[in-house]
Formats: structure tokens, C-alpha cells, sequence
């Protein structure tokens, strides 16, 4: 298991309105040169254009795999030469940390702030506007390749260059490719949703949906 990897990127983004749509949005985010201060609210400077669905304390830094951008580039040839970390609307960039090696609950010192893996990142639909590719946020969600959010346990600063370290590896086993494979199954093991609808580290939103579902299941017996 990768427990420490380079940051190669930190994204921040102002609110501009969505082109060729005209609502406000955050997806547009630059690369910062320095460390920028982190806390429960995310990224200094860094906005989003729907507090509803994007920000608060469970979802205030996303997290991007930079090396996915080479399978969506080969399946999307024509939108290759756009699909570059930062693009997804992505705070963080990596290499060697993926959804099949990260655990909700992981917690990692991202250079001086301490942040927890707190659920998969939903896939936008502004991410296929921007891209011009109609179903990749449906692609996104069905490979589970989404990356994820983090909470902020310890506010500090994150820049290019610092270290990513994993200090604590949650010990239920659910990665996040373990979720994403759980919420698109048809029907799931009950075992593994009551778990999953009571695991404190997993944002409310997602234990509301395997709760759900689990409640579905026990009526469609």
C-alpha cells in the first residue's frame, strides 16, 4: 500500500459562470505556485458555485488521480487534449494513491494540515458540460475513478511539492472502489450495507443513501 506520495498539484478557483450556460461555478481552477491555508471550509480562495452541492466540512478538498487522465484520454480521444489534472475541478493532485488503495476514514498530513477521507466524490454534470462529453460524469460514477473528498481534522497549509503521508489506515477494509462497486451493485449484501449506513467516518449523505437502500432491500425481500 502507498502511504506517501508527492503532490503535484493544488487547485483553486474563482466563481465564473459556466460557459455556453451562464450559472456560476467553480470548476475553473488554476494551479497555485505556493502553500495556501486549509481549514474545515477547504482552500483558501477557493469557491464554489452551488454551496449546496459542493463545500462544507465534509467535502472541503477534492482529491484527483492524475494518473485516470490517461484511460478517459484514450476513450475520449477528441477532449485528450484538455483532460490534464485540474480540469475535474480537482484541489489535489497525485500519483500512486487511487480509489482501489484508499479507505474512507484514512487519515493523511498533507503538509501541515491533517485531513480524513470522508466519501467518493460525486461526479458533477458540469464536468461533462465543460469537457463537452455528455455522458462522462455518468462514466465517471459507473468506474468508480472519481476520486474522492476530505474533511479537515487540522487546519495548516498545502502546497505543490509537499508530501502526502498516510498516518492512519482506516481498518474496516471498505476502500472507495469497494464503495462505488456496493452502490451500483443490484443487489448488495445486506451485512455490508448495515455496516456501511452506521460507519461514522462516511459522510451523512452516503450513509442516508446505503440506508436507503437497505431499507429498500429488506421491503423487496
Amino acid at each position: 500500500m502507498t502511504d506517501m506520495v508527492t503532490i503535484t498539484g493544488v487547485f483553486q478557483g474563482q466563481i465564473r459562470q459556466m460557459e455556453g450556460d451562464g450559472r456560476p461555478t467553480g470548476i475553473y481552477k488554476e494551479p497555485v505556485r505556493e502553500a495556501v491555508a486549509v481549514d474545515d471550509a477547504g482552500l483558501e480562495d477557493d469557491h464554489q458555485g452551488d454551496p449546496k452541492a459542493h463545500g462544507g466540512p465534509d467535502r472541503a478538498l477534492s482529491h484527483y488521480p492524475a494518473e485516470h487522465y490517461a484511460a478517459w484520454s484514450e476513450l475520449f480521444a477528441d477532449t485528450a487534449a484538455m483532460l490534464r489534472p485540474g480540469v475535474l475541478g480537482e484541489n489535489i493532485s497525485t500519483t500512486g494513491l487511487t480509489e482501489r488503495n484508499v479507505h474512507v476514514g484514512d487519515v493523511f498530513r498533507m503538509g501541515t494540515a491533517l485531513v480524513e477521507v470522508s466519501q467518493p466524490r460525486q461526479p458533477c454534470w458540469k464536468v461533462s458540460h465543460r469537457l463537452g462529453v455528455p455522458d462522462l460524469a455518468r462514466q465517471i460514477a459507473e468506474s468508480g475513478r472519481s476520486g474522492w473528498l476530505y474533511r479537515v481534522l487540522e487546519p495548516g497549509y498545502v502546497g505543490p511539492g509537499d508530501v502526502a503521508e498516510r498516518v492512519e489506515v482506516a481498518d474496516h477494509g471498505y476502500t472507495l472502489a469497494r464503495l462505488w462497486a456496493l452502490r451500483n451493485e443490484t443487489r448488495p449484501d445486506r451485512e455490508h450495507l448495515e455496516f456501511l449506513a452506521d460507519l461514522e467516518t462516511l459522510a451523512e449523505s452516503w450513509r442516508e443513501r446505503f440506508a436507503q437502500r437497505l431499507d429498500w432491500l429488506r421491503r423487496h425481500a
